[in-house]
C-alpha cells in the first residue's frame, strides 16, 4: 500500500504541471488583463505597458508560468488586480465553498445512496419506477431553474428560508443551496447504486450468502451493498472537485460569496491572477480525492490489494 501511494503522489506531479501550465495558458493567451485592469475604457499605450511591466506581463508567457508555480510553492498565488492578495480572497471564499460542498455530498450519500439501495432491491415495482421518472426529471431540469424555483417557493413565497444567504454562511443556511447543488449529482447516485445493487443482487456470493442463512441485512450491508459501492464511491469522489469548482450558479442565486462567486468576478473582470490561482487549487482537489478514492477501494472490497 505504501509503495502504491508513493507511485500515485508521483504521478500526480506531472498531471498537476500539465493543468495549471493548460489553464495559464488559456487564461493568459486567450485573455487581455489589461483590458480587465482599465474597465470599460481602453488604455493608452503608456499606460497599458506601465501595468503590463508592474505586474509581469512584459515577460514571454513561459517566463511568467514559471514565476508563478516558483511562487506557488511558497504559497504566494499572486496579488489580484484591486491590489488584495489571492490568498485572502481563497482565506474567505474556500470556507464558504467548502461548507456548501459538505452540504451537497451528504445529500448525495444519505439521500442519493438510500435510494438506489431501495430500489435496487424493488427493481420492477411501483417505488422503482417512481424513484427513476423523478430522477430523471431532476437531470433534466438545469439548476439554475431548480434554484430560483426553490428559492422563489421556500425564501419569497412562504418565507421558510432568507432568499440570500448571508456573509457567515453557516450550515443551516447552506442546507437548501447544498441540495440545489447536489440535485443532479444525487439523481446519478441513485440511478448508478440502484444498478449496482440489481447487478450484484444476482453475483454468486450473494446467493451463497443466503444460502448459509445469514439474516437479510447483514446480506445486504455486510456483502452487496459493500461491493455495490465502488462505482458510486468513484463518482462521489470525483464530484467533489467538480462541486467546489461547478457552484458558480448556485452560488450566485444565493449570493454566496464562495470559490464560484470569486470564479465568476475573476472571469468577469478579466482578473488572471484569481482565475489561475482558484483552478490551481481545484486541481489539487481532483487529485487529492481521486487518490483517496482509489484507497478506499481495498476498504469496500477486501479482494483489491495494490503491489
Amino acid at each position: 500500500m505504501g509503495r502504491y501511494v508513493v507511485r500515485r503522489l508521483l504521478q500526480m506531479i506531472p498531471v498537476f504541471i500539465g493543468s495549471t501550465l493548460l489553464i495559464f495558458l488559456m487564461v493568459n493567451v486567450m485573455g487581455d488583463p489589461i483590458a480587465g485592469l482599465c474597465g470599460d475604457k481602453q488604455c493608452d499605450a503608456a499606460t497599458a505597458a506601465q501595468l503590463k511591466k508592474e505586474f509581469g506581463l512584459d515577460k514571454p508567457v513561459w517566463q511568467q508560468y514559471l514565476t508563478y508555480m516558483g511562487n506557488v510553492f511558497t504559497g504566494d498565488f499572486g496579488t489580484a488586480f484591486n491590489g488584495q492578495k489571492v490568498t485572502e480572497l481563497m482565506a474567505t471564499a474556500f470556507p464558504v465553498t467548502i461548507r456548501l460542498t459538505i452540504v451537497a455530498i451528504l445529500f448525495e450519500i444519505v439521500i442519493g445512496i438510500t435510494l438506489g439501495v431501495i430500489t435496487g432491491l424493488k427493481r420492477g415495482r411501483p417505488v422503482d419506477t417512481s424513484v427513476l421518472l423523478l430522477t430523471l426529471v431532476v437531470i433534466s431540469v438545469p439548476t439554475f431553474v431548480t434554484g430560483l424555483l426553490l428559492q422563489l417557493l421556500l425564501g419569497v413565497e412562504w418565507g421558510w428560508i432568507k432568499p440570500s444567504v448571508s456573509t457567515d454562511a453557516t450550515f443551516g443556511e447552506l442546507i437548501v443551496p447544498g441540495l440545489v447543488l447536489a440535485s443532479v449529482s444525487l439523481a446519478y447516485v441513485t440511478r448508478l447504486t440502484r444498478t449496482s445493487i440489481a447487478e450484484n443482487r444476482r453475483s454468486d456470493y450473494v446467493r451463497t450468502a443466503v444460502a448459509k442463512g445469514l439474516p437479510r441485512q447483514r446480506v445486504i450491508v455486510r456483502h452487496l451493498l459493500r461491493n455495490s459501492l465502488i462505482p458510486v464511491v468513484t463518482f462521489i469522489g470525483t464530484d467533489i472537485g467538480a462541486l467546489m469548482g461547478g457552484a458558480i450558479v448556485t452560488e450566485r442565486i444565493f449570493n454566496i460569496h464562495g470559490v464560484g462567486y470569486q470564479l465568476y468576478q475573476g472571469i468577469l473582470r478579466q482578473n488572471t491572477q484569481t482565475v489561475v490561482g482558484f483552478v490551481t487549487v481545484l486541481v489539487l482537489v481532483f487529485l487529492v480525492a481521486n487518490l483517496l478514492v482509489d484507497l478506499l477501494y481495498a476498504v469496500l472490497d477486501p479482494r483489491i490489494r495494490y503491489a
